[in-house]
């Protein structure tokens, strides 16, 4: 059966809870000099996905487990907005993941926010309290069983791409304000840096001028 590209979108925290997870004292030291850390939900294992798409907990472990070489080599790249093909661009890359666990059947994710062209938009966009939320990206064919939708043990994990539209009601990142100096907003897991940063801004001016 041929392979297909499989996207899936996930709401990082549902209702604003998901578990906290600390930053490590290099990460801290990193949100003071301005990097933006979130924290949540990537992937979900035997529940019905917004595309109507069903996970083996299996298939996930395999796939999750192969992608740590990945986050070890710190290639777990991913992108802003997703492209319609299984190659990962570099040129539009703005994230890192940089951890990985399971909370029951939910993958959780640690993701790093990069100071590329398109990191640097997406740092705006969370510090301008955009609502965001985040995509799977992988390869793998599908079969009909049961009325349901499944996943086949052929899926082969790309990466997680940051997005915009959601596929489910509700599947979005939605930073808060607030103020401290290492902010840690609890309704979202978000990490960074209380402030606006200008070198941010003016970067960022000049990237939409080119």
């Amino acid at each position: 059966m041929a392979k297909e590209l499989l996207q899936e979108y996930f709401e990082l925290c549902p209702e604003g809870r998901c578990p906290v997870h600390p930053l490590n004292e290099s990460e801290k030291r990193n949100v003071m000099d301005g990097a933006v850390y979130l924290v949540g939900i990537i992937q979900k294992a035997g529940t019905k996905n917004g595309n109507g798409r069903i996970y083996r907990r299996e298939t996930l472990e395999r796939e999750i487990k192969n992608y740590q070489k990945a986050i070890d080599e710190r290639r777990s790249l991913g992108e802003l907005d997703h492209p319609d093909d299984s190659v990962v661009n570099l040129k539009n890359c703005s994230h890192l993941v940089t951890k990985t666990w399971w909370d029951g059947d939910s993958v959780m994710g640690k993701i790093e926010v990069l100071n590329t062209p398109s990191g640097m938009i997406l740092k705006e966009l969370v510090k301008s309290g955009c609502k965001l939320g985040i995509s799977s990206r992988g390869l793998g064919s599908v079969k009909q069983q049961g009325g349901h939708t499944l996943v086949e043990d052929d899926f082969q994990l790309i990466c997680f791409d940051m997005v915009s539209e959601p596929s489910t009601p509700g599947a979005y990142l939605a930073p808060s304000k607030g103020a401290s100096s290492v902010k840690m907003d609890k309704a979202v897991n978000l990490y960074l840096k209380e402030g606006k940063d200008s070198k941010i801004n003016n970067l960022l001016d000049n990237i939409l001028r080119d």
